[in-house]
């Protein structure tokens, strides 16, 4: 169902478009050899280059060129082997050069696109129109002082990805899934962390409303958005606005707002600028880049299995089903820490104890993937314990948890708790005849045609034997006895 805000006059169409600025992963600037490591003390990673001195000339960081190509590779898209840099002009305290070395007409990545999938179990191709490369601006602090703002340039120069959408987005789910599917791509391809939180990746988000059919009304842009909750919701808060100013006989002009999380509204920033605006011109201190093809072809080649071709070969190789899949390949570790778990065993098993069991402990813990109390091959050989019946599947829930919390391993778990399943059919058969002599009531009834009863007996004989009876062997003694 098609997501729409209902107005007093009607149903209204939501457009959006999404401008995500990614930090490149990258030892150094963009144009100069300062470090960009996140929290280091303010200005300490400041060139001359950065901090706007004149005559310090920009100098291209070849490594971030080459991040640029593998994410554009990464999103299937055009890479232009002839781009160019051209000054942004503004002016801004934390932009102390006056201007912003970006892309504008010729950037290094064009036309491509992300497929999402949605919770309602469809998918959809979303447009990306460019991928460039600009230098970041610094960051003004206003909590330092309590009548100055400080200027801290260690940001000033750090090499962003600015990755633009075509206004294909009509939702805020869709919103999301675009966003989490790109942050899922960066990372498998390392050219973004993707941390919100520190701000390596953030989100401008482009919202207007229509009524269905219509061409598109005028936009607004929702600057600096910092996690996919928020983008989520300063799309609907965005959205509503829009709707009560046009139902109302205004017009929505076109200018940058700011989200409010804590009030969940938008308000003004300031009016939105066009590209004359910022007078774009080639900057004359960098010649335009040229890439040679076999280079782009080399890095092509060294690309990661992203996470759509690793989710159709987990169905294909593992049996998994979509959901499970999509699930289990959203982080590279995680889908690195199943497969370690299932090749050689059953998929679907190693699946629901990585899903299921894993994930609880892990968000129990507080612990991420890569530092998991229980190691993918320590799964492994609990799965290989229940596989070859040395214990049953209640009794690995009980060994998993003792995992968990002691490190040990499954076996020496079984061996020090007496925890081996009894597959003896003699014992077995002792087991269920004192269960049928203890509870002849039940046994009258079952016999009068209460079958389901059988799962009462089922339990009782496993409780019985301190949940130690092969299940199988339980049950086939049980229908001999019955």
């Amino acid at each position: 169902m098609a997501y729409v805000i209902e107005g007093a006059t009607g149903a209204w169409e939501v457009v959006i478009g999404l401008e995500v600025h990614a930090q490149v992963i990258s030892r150094a600037k963009l144009f100069s050899g300062a470090a960009t490591e996140f929290g280091a003390e303010p200005n300490s990673q400041v060139s001359f280059v950065d901090a706007g001195f004149p005559g310090m000339l920009p100098v291209l960081n070849r490594e971030c060129v080459a991040q640029a190509v593998r994410t554009g590779l990464g999103l299937d898209a055009q890479i232009n082997l002839v781009s160019r840099f051209d000054r942004k002009n503004y002016f801004y305290a934390d932009l102390p050069a006056g201007y912003q070395i970006s892309q504008y007409a010729h950037p290094v990545v064009g036309a491509g696109r992300i497929e999402i999938e949605l919770a309602d179990g469809t998918s959809k191709a979303i447009g990306v129109t460019r991928l460039h490369l600009e230098q970041d601006a610094g960051k003004s602090l206003h909590d330092q002082h309590p009548a100055k703002s400080m200027i801290d340039l260690n940001r000033a120069g750090v090499a962003l990805m600015e990755i633009v959408s075509e206004p294909d987005l009509r939702s805020p789910e869709e919103a999301g899934a675009y966003l989490r599917k790109l942050r899922s791509i960066l990372r498998y391809l390392g050219t973004c962390d993707g941390n919100m939180e520190e701000g390596s990746l953030r989100a401008d988000v482009n919202v207007s409303v229509r009524r269905h059919g219509e061409p598109f009304r005028t936009r607004c842009e929702v600057k600096n958005v910092n996690s996919v909750r928020f983008v989520m919701h300063a799309i609907e808060a965005e959205a509503t606005r829009q709707v009560a100013v046009w139902e109302a006989g205004g017009t929505v002009d076109q200018e940058t707002r700011l989200y409010d999380p804590a009030r969940g509204e938008t308000r003004s920033m300031r009016s939105k600028e066009d590209a004359h605006d910022y007078r774009y011109f080639p900057d004359p201190d960098l010649l335009p880049l040229v890439l040679d093809e076999a280079w782009v072809a080399g890095l092509k080649s060294g690309l990661p299995e992203l996470p759509d071709a690793k989710r159709a070969r987990f169905m294909g190789e593992y049996g998994l089903p979509f959901y499970d899949a999509a699930v289990l390949v959203v982080e590279q570790a995680t889908a690195d820490f199943y497969e370690a778990v299932a090749r050689g065993r059953d998929g679907k098993q190693a699946a629901n104890w990585v899903m299921g069991d894993l994930f609880a402990a892990l968000n129990r813990t507080g612990r991420g993937i890569a530092d998991s109390p229980v190691s993918a091959a320590a799964l492994g050989a609990l799965l290989d314990l229940m596989a070859d019946a040395t214990i049953n599947g209640r009794i690995a829930k009980e060994v998993f948890e003792a995992m968990v919390e002691t490190g040990e391993a499954a076996e020496a778990i079984v061996t020090r708790k007496g925890l081996r399943q009894v597959t003896d059919t003699g014992a077995i058969d002792a087991a269920v005849a004192a269960v049928l002599a203890a509870h002849g009531d039940k046994l009258a009834e079952y016999r009068a045609g209460k079958d389901k009863l059988f799962g009462f007996f089922v339990g009782q004989v496993m409780k019985a034997m301190a949940g130690k009876g092969n299940p199988a062997l339980v049950n086939e003694a049980l229908k001999r006895a019955l």
